[in-house]
């Protein structure tokens, strides 16, 4: 029944029977969603998956959305942060499933511990046109759900569909042009199966997860100096995590045996660095296809999406922030001088007014004492 709700809900918006209720609340009331208002609720994302959240407790609606939006632009609420830290968490708890997975893989066989650059491999310029396309059509469908337009919002979901199908094809195609040349480079390592990698020192962090790994280390700094030690200790945790994913040792890699960040191994398991899926270099196109277009997949591929563009947003609020703090400091700086320069005329004529006044008072003087003289010489 939940799930036919759901469903209707999707179509025809969740006030598809005039439920005043809805009509009377506002968006910072509690039992409305921030995340969901903020772009992005974890609960829709990952629906009959081994993730899934169950149905979201708190209210979903494009109008409150919209006048969260409203509200946003002028400065009076935002839930970014809260959002961004929902999502962290979530990328955080994946990393350490792709690490207990690379662990695993790592007893069976060393040379197996392989996470598959699929972004790397996958974004083509077809890919990124087709997922340029599926936001703009998801925004669409929430203009038509907000417009009460349901046979428009209808037909933009189909064509959302046809979207994400084609994107999907387009990526396992990549991906499985990769795999090919993993196979054929397969036969030859096995036969030097008692060569070893050298590993290379561990690379850094890239600039995006350096960033959230210095934020959570400031943050638990200051839940320490407050005293809320687990708190602290929980993020201690988190940043580790992220420094140990990214600095994750791999083998030395060889031209004729590596495609786009993919490692030729003895073992045919591969592990999504996104989802963290186990994907097999014998799956056929349309398994990968399945992996690419599945909740799990798009669901995690969303919020990292979504974490790229806070951080985006965030770098750009700074920048604005820091060019506005610049302008007024030139302005404060013009004020200044412009009021040192009128303080220095007004000291000029003041000394100007005092000369003339002394050299008037000196003449009057002169003047009064010549008068004297000549009036004690009559007399």
């Amino acid at each position: 029944m939940d799930a036919i709700r759901k469903q209707l809900d999707q179509l025809m918006g969740a006030n598809r029977n005039g439920d005043v209720r809805e009509v009377s609340r506002k968006y910072y009331d509690r039992d409305v969603c921030r995340l969901y208002l903020a772009g992005l609720c974890p609960h829709d994302l990952f629906q009959l998956t081994k993730m899934d959240m169950g149905p979201c407790p708190k209210l979903h609606s494009l109008q409150l959305r919209k006048e969260y939006e409203e509200a946003k632009a002028k400065g009076t609420d935002n839930y970014d942060r809260e959002l961004k830290e929902t999502i962290e968490r979530l990328i955080v708890e994946c990393e350490r499933k792709i690490q207990r997975a690379l662990k695993r893989l790592e007893e069976e066989d060393a040379k197996a511990a392989i996470a598959i650059s699929v972004t790397a491999v996958t974004q083509t310029k077809e890919v990124l046109e087709l997922s340029k396309q599926i936001r703009q059509k998801m925004k669409d469908i929430d203009a038509f759900d907000l417009e009460g337009n349901t046979e428009g919002k209808i037909r933009a979901t189909e064509e959302l569909d046809k979207l994400k199908e084609q994107r999907a094809e387009e990526q396992s195609k990549m991906l499985l042009e990769a795999f090919n040349k993993d196979r054929a480079s397969l036969v030859n390592f096995l036969q030097n199966a008692t060569q070893t990698t050298t590993p290379v020192p561990p690379a850094a962090p890239d600039a995006r997860t350096q960033e959230m790994i210095n934020e959570k280390l400031k943050k638990a700094e200051e839940l320490g100096e407050n005293g809320m030690v687990d708190e602290a200790q929980k993020l201690l945790d988190e940043a580790e995590a992220l420094k140990k994913l990214s600095t994750r040792p791999q083998a030395v890699p060889d031209s004729t045996k590596m495609t786009a960040h993919i490692q030729i191994t003895d073992q045919k398991l591969r592990l999504c660095d996104i989802c963290g899926a186990f994907l097999s270099v014998y799956d056929s196109d349309r398994r990968l296809a399945d992996h690419f277009g599945g909740k799990l997949h798009m669901g995690y591929m969303l919020i990292r999406e979504r974490l790229s563009e806070l951080q985006e947003e965030k770098n750009k609020k700074r920048k604005l922030d820091q060019a506005e703090y610049d302008r007024r400091s030139r302005e404060r700086s013009g004020e200044r001088a412009r009021a040192s320069s009128r303080d220095r005329y007004r000291g000029d004529r003041s000394s100007s007014r005092d000369r003339d006044y002394d050299r008037r008072r000196s003449h009057d003087r002169y003047h009064d004492r010549g008068e004297r003289t000549r009036f004690r010489a009559v007399s």
